[in-house]
Protein backbone atom coordinates (compact mmCIF):
# COMPACT_ATOMS: atom_id res chain seq x y z
CA UNK A 1 0.00 0.00 0.00
CA UNK A 2 1.32 3.49 -0.98
CA UNK A 3 1.94 5.82 1.83
CA UNK A 4 1.75 8.98 -0.21
CA UNK A 5 -1.49 10.56 0.31
CA UNK A 6 -2.97 13.95 -0.15
CA UNK A 7 -5.58 16.25 1.36
CA UNK A 8 -7.93 18.30 -0.58
CA UNK A 9 -11.18 20.06 1.31
CA UNK A 10 -13.88 21.69 -0.76
CA UNK A 11 -17.32 23.51 0.10
CA UNK A 12 -20.11 22.97 -3.00
CA UNK A 13 -23.42 22.73 -1.29
CA UNK A 14 -24.65 20.05 1.54
CA UNK A 15 -21.81 17.94 2.23
CA UNK A 16 -24.05 15.27 1.91
CA UNK A 17 -24.04 14.70 -1.42
CA UNK A 18 -20.54 15.69 -2.58
CA UNK A 19 -18.96 13.09 0.30
CA UNK A 20 -21.05 10.59 -1.99
CA UNK A 21 -19.93 11.75 -5.27
CA UNK A 22 -16.12 11.76 -3.59
CA UNK A 23 -16.41 8.65 -2.19
CA UNK A 24 -17.07 6.82 -5.72
CA UNK A 25 -14.00 8.03 -7.14
CA UNK A 26 -11.12 6.09 -7.71
CA UNK A 27 -7.97 7.46 -5.99
CA UNK A 28 -9.90 8.71 -3.13
CA UNK A 29 -8.94 7.13 -0.30
CA UNK A 30 -11.40 8.89 2.23
CA UNK A 31 -13.77 11.49 2.90
CA UNK A 32 -15.09 13.21 6.15
CA UNK A 33 -17.67 15.96 6.13
CA UNK A 34 -17.55 18.99 8.80
CA UNK A 35 -17.44 22.57 8.88
CA UNK A 36 -14.44 25.23 7.77
CA UNK A 37 -14.14 28.87 7.33
CA UNK A 38 -15.83 29.94 10.30
CA UNK A 39 -15.14 31.84 13.44
CA UNK A 40 -16.17 29.53 16.06
CA UNK A 41 -14.46 26.65 17.53
CA UNK A 42 -15.90 22.97 17.20
CA UNK A 43 -19.28 24.15 15.98
CA UNK A 44 -22.19 22.12 15.72
CA UNK A 45 -24.68 21.57 12.78
CA UNK A 46 -26.91 23.84 14.76
CA UNK A 47 -24.74 26.37 15.06
CA UNK A 48 -23.56 26.51 11.72
CA UNK A 49 -27.10 26.45 10.47
CA UNK A 50 -27.59 29.24 12.00
CA UNK A 51 -25.56 31.25 10.15
CA UNK A 52 -23.68 33.07 12.58
CA UNK A 53 -20.41 30.94 12.63
CA UNK A 54 -19.47 31.79 9.12
CA UNK A 55 -18.40 28.15 8.47
CA UNK A 56 -19.16 26.50 5.43
CA UNK A 57 -20.31 22.65 4.82
CA UNK A 58 -17.07 21.07 3.48
CA UNK A 59 -16.14 18.09 2.86
CA UNK A 60 -12.23 16.52 3.21
CA UNK A 61 -11.01 14.34 0.85
CA UNK A 62 -7.68 12.04 1.66
CA UNK A 63 -6.25 10.69 -1.89
CA UNK A 64 -3.75 8.97 -3.51
CA UNK A 65 -1.62 11.62 -6.10
CA UNK A 66 -0.51 9.16 -7.89
CA UNK A 67 -4.01 7.40 -8.20
CA UNK A 68 -6.06 10.34 -9.01
CA UNK A 69 -4.44 14.14 -9.96
CA UNK A 70 -5.83 17.08 -7.87
CA UNK A 71 -6.62 18.64 -10.85
CA UNK A 72 -9.15 15.70 -11.43
CA UNK A 73 -10.47 16.32 -8.21
CA UNK A 74 -11.05 19.84 -9.43
CA UNK A 75 -12.92 19.03 -12.40
CA UNK A 76 -15.21 16.92 -10.06
CA UNK A 77 -15.85 19.48 -7.60
CA UNK A 78 -17.04 22.03 -10.15
CA UNK A 79 -19.20 19.01 -12.12
CA UNK A 80 -21.36 18.28 -8.95
CA UNK A 81 -22.47 21.75 -8.19
CA UNK A 82 -23.14 25.26 -9.65
CA UNK A 83 -20.74 27.56 -8.71
CA UNK A 84 -22.22 31.05 -9.73
CA UNK A 85 -24.76 31.01 -6.88
CA UNK A 86 -24.29 32.79 -3.64
CA UNK A 87 -26.33 31.46 -0.43
CA UNK A 88 -27.78 28.35 -1.96
CA UNK A 89 -27.25 25.19 -3.79
CA UNK A 90 -30.08 23.98 -5.46
CA UNK A 91 -33.21 23.49 -2.93
CA UNK A 92 -30.92 24.24 0.28
CA UNK A 93 -30.48 28.02 1.02
CA UNK A 94 -28.15 29.64 3.81
CA UNK A 95 -23.89 30.91 3.72
CA UNK A 96 -22.89 27.48 4.86
CA UNK A 97 -23.64 26.37 1.23
CA UNK A 98 -21.50 28.59 -0.62
CA UNK A 99 -19.03 27.38 -3.09
CA UNK A 100 -15.50 27.08 -1.66
CA UNK A 101 -12.07 25.25 -2.82
CA UNK A 102 -9.84 25.48 0.44
CA UNK A 103 -6.41 24.57 -0.73
CA UNK A 104 -3.58 23.27 1.42
CA UNK A 105 -0.45 24.09 -0.42
CA UNK A 106 0.98 26.42 -2.83
CA UNK A 107 0.32 24.26 -5.61
CA UNK A 108 -3.22 23.65 -4.92
CA UNK A 109 -4.06 27.36 -4.33
CA UNK A 110 -2.05 27.68 -8.28
CA UNK A 111 -4.01 24.48 -9.67
CA UNK A 112 -7.20 26.37 -7.92
CA UNK A 113 -6.72 29.88 -9.75
CA UNK A 114 -6.02 28.40 -13.00
CA UNK A 115 -9.36 26.00 -12.90
CA UNK A 116 -11.59 28.22 -11.92
CA UNK A 117 -10.11 30.82 -14.57
CA UNK A 118 -11.00 27.95 -17.03
CA UNK A 119 -14.46 27.33 -15.73
CA UNK A 120 -15.63 30.98 -15.82
CA UNK A 121 -14.47 31.03 -19.42
CA UNK A 122 -16.13 28.00 -20.04
CA UNK A 123 -19.50 28.92 -18.81
CA UNK A 124 -19.67 32.79 -19.28
CA UNK A 125 -20.88 33.71 -15.92
CA UNK A 126 -18.81 34.80 -12.36
CA UNK A 127 -18.21 32.62 -10.52
CA UNK A 128 -19.11 33.50 -7.25
CA UNK A 129 -16.36 30.44 -5.35
CA UNK A 130 -14.12 31.24 -2.68
CA UNK A 131 -10.18 30.23 -2.77
CA UNK A 132 -8.96 30.54 0.48
CA UNK A 133 -6.01 28.81 2.57
CA UNK A 134 -7.80 25.78 4.23
CA UNK A 135 -8.10 26.76 8.44
CA UNK A 136 -9.30 24.26 10.85
CA UNK A 137 -11.88 22.04 10.03
CA UNK A 138 -14.30 21.06 12.77
CA UNK A 139 -15.87 17.20 11.33
CA UNK A 140 -19.32 16.74 11.92
CA UNK A 141 -21.33 15.12 13.89
CA UNK A 142 -21.09 11.10 13.25
CA UNK A 143 -24.60 10.77 11.98
CA UNK A 144 -23.37 13.19 9.19
CA UNK A 145 -20.71 10.81 8.01
CA UNK A 146 -21.27 8.89 5.39
CA UNK A 147 -25.04 10.05 5.65
CA UNK A 148 -25.84 8.84 2.12
CA UNK A 149 -24.63 5.75 2.62
CA UNK A 150 -26.34 4.84 5.56
CA UNK A 151 -29.75 6.23 4.57
CA UNK A 152 -30.02 4.89 1.05
CA UNK A 153 -33.37 4.76 1.00
CA UNK A 154 -35.65 7.93 -0.55
CA UNK A 155 -32.50 9.48 -1.60
CA UNK A 156 -32.17 10.10 -5.53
Amino acid sequence: MNSKTEKATFAAGCFWHIEEVFEKIQGIISTRVGYTGGKMKNPTYANVCSGATGHFEAVEVTFNPEKISYEKILDVFWNIHDPTTKDRQGLDVGSQYNSAIFYHNEAQKKAAVKSKAERKKKIGRKIVTKIKKTPEFWPAEEYHQKYMEKHRRGFF
